[in-house]
């Protein structure tokens, strides 16, 4: 009888908790671009903090590179050496809620619209549209992915909340 009672509570308490739904906060948009050059993520990067800061390299046709500064490091950067190097940083607090931009076979314009009603445009306004958002509301940009060689041949965009901790934003 004590175990069949064991059991019975054991259960109440598995439906119990399987009520309790835990709210989804990550999403994903993309790849955006061709299929060539090396693989490449920012995961790690996110540990430093939020985005604060973008390096964005550009030629005439082309993304050519890219650089994101999260908390106050800055991430490896992917990419060409070519084109002008443009540089742009958000003010604290700021988040990135949008990304807009074209491609063909390579990444030919990024569009970075943060919650604060700014828009930075990098590139040329030709090839096939996107428009990257997160799926869950109150998330912003938290890192990116993608391929690069000596252009960015793809990108991809990784949501999710704002962070409520940064141990590196002090340094």
């Amino acid at each position: 009888m004590m175990l069949c009672f064991t059991l019975l509570a054991l259960l109440c308490c598995g439906f119990a908790s399987a009520g309790v739904i835990q709210a989804r906060s990550s999403s994903y948009s993309g790849e955006y671009g061709g299929g060539g050059g090396k693989r490449f993520s920012h995961s790690g990067n996110q540990l430093d903090g939020p985005i604060t800061a973008f390096r964005i390299r550009v030629s005439r046709y082309y993304i050519i590179g890219i650089q994101v500064r999260y908390g106050k490091e800055w991430s490896e950067y992917k990419g060409g050496s070519s084109g002008d190097l443009e540089e742009i940083f958000l003010h604290p607090g700021e988040s990135i809620i949008q990304v807009q931009g074209k491609y063909k076979s390579y990444l030919r314009k990024l569009v970075f619209i943060t919650d604060k009603g700014r828009n930075f445009p990098f590139g040329k306004d030709t090839g096939t549209s996107f428009n990257a958002a997160p799926l869950h509301p109150g998330t912003v940009l938290r890192y990116i992915s993608g391929s690069s060689g000596s252009v960015i041949d793809a990108i991809g965009f990784h949501w999710d909340n704002y962070p409520t901790s940064c141990p590196n934003c002090g340094k």
